[in-house]
Order: structure tokens, then sequence, then C-alpha cells
């Protein structure tokens, strides 16, 4: 799964690697990003912008919202069946921007945090799912959901389950404001490749939300690189 994520890059960055044409309403960096809270979406509704949305989707149908709190993932493999995420998968598909995120390794009753990064990308995209939500005065919230998928052998030792990054070559394709066929969207659900990941060991300070500062990101003492033995 993914529960806490980092995006420190800063706008310019953002417009440069997305080809956005205005990005300003990010104001990073954020280095421990939790469910519930604000986080920078790109969506077919506005491809070419930034918007800001609350991690956690609301399916229109909720009655009430806290329901997102426990749809902050969402499984790639039957989000576009499940009565939450099909109407979204069908139709308002998002790339969620990040830097790295973090996973706990469960070692005996202890865990562990973990930060996991793109080994070729300094910045990349999750697969994610939005929903427009309207309260009864009317009031409207975006809301948003990463998709996950069964861990690579790189990530099984950390979790079972990862987070879905889109290639660049993709965007086009998982933004497309239409319904995808299995053969088109299948293949994009596969997760990275092992060997497009990297991680390491960080402190237990990322597992307090109030903490957003960089020294989370750095590798814990002592180091602990790609392996947990």
């Amino acid at each position: 799964m993914c529960g806490r994520f980092t995006l420190t890059a800063d706008s310019a960055a953002l417009e440069n690697v997305f080809a956005l044409e205005d990005a300003a309403i990010w104001a990073g960096p954020r280095y421990n990003i939790a469910p519930t809270q604000a986080v920078a979406v790109i969506s077919d509704r506005q491809p070419k912008s930034l918007s800001m949305m609350r991690w956690g989707l609301v399916p229109a149908w909720a009655k009430d919202p806290k329901i997102g709190s426990r749809m902050i993932n969402a499984r790639s493999e039957t989000a576009h069946e499940k009565p939450a995420f099909r109407s979204a998968f069908r139709r308002r598909r998002c790339l969620i921007p990040a830097d790295g995120y973090y996973e706990w390794a469960r070692q005996g009753k202890r865990k562990t945090p973990m930060y996991i990064q793109h080994a070729q990308r300094d910045i990349f995209a999750f697969a994610g799912l939005w929903e427009s939500w309207q309260d009864a005065q009317g009031n409207w919230l975006d809301t948003c959901t990463i998709l996950t998928t069964a861990a690579n052998a790189r990530i099984q030792p950390i979790h079972h389950r990862m987070a879905v990054i889109i290639e660049p070559s993709e965007y086009a394709l998982w933004l497309a404001p239409r319904e995808l066929d299995p053969g088109e969207w299948q293949p994009l659900m596969a997760g990275p490749r092992e060997q497009q990941l990297k991680y390491h060991t960080v402190s237990s300070q990322v597992n307090y939300v109030r903490n957003d500062h960089a020294a989370l990101i750095k590798p814990a003492q002592p180091p602990t690189a790609n392996t947990l033995l």
C-alpha cells in the first residue's frame, strides 16, 4: 500500500517534468504527506495544470465524507469493478506527483520505516483516481486515491503491495477522458520493475504526521539499503 509520501520538488520542476503550464498552486516541499491532507494532482479535467485534492477518495454517492480516510488506496486489479472506484476508473483518472513514499517493514513486533524512490527518475507519478463529492449545502470536495498492485521482488521484503507508478510515455493514455479497454489499462497497472526502485531505512520520526522536514528522508544510522538483513 502507500500511506505516506513526499513531494519535495518546487513548482518549476513540476512544470518541467509534466509539461504543465501552471503549477504555482504547489507550496512544497513536503516530506510527510499523510491521508486526508491536500495533495498535488494532474487530472484529465485539467491536464496542463496542477490541482489540489484531498487524499482519500469520497464516492459521489457517499453520505459522509469521512469514508475517504479508508479510501487512500485502491487495488488496481479490482478498482474497475468496485462500487467506490469504478466510476472514477472509467473517466476520472489522474497522476499524483511524488519523489518517494514510505512503507513500514515488519520485523517481528517491530515496524521499520523505509523510504522508497524511483531509481531512474527524481520525480515520478502515482496512478490515481479522483472524484467530486457535494455536501448538503452544495459545496464541492475533490478527492483522490492511489492505485496499488502486487509488490515486485524488490519490495516484497517490505510489503506485499506497492504503489502503481505510471511511465511518462503513458501519461497521456492514463489521462485520456474516456473509458479505457482492458488491453489498454492492464499493462499500465503492472507497476515498476525491480531495478526501477530503491529504498533505505529512515528514522521513526516519520511515524508522526506532525513531523515534516528534510531529515525524515535521510538514511537512518546505520544505513540499510535494499536489504532487511
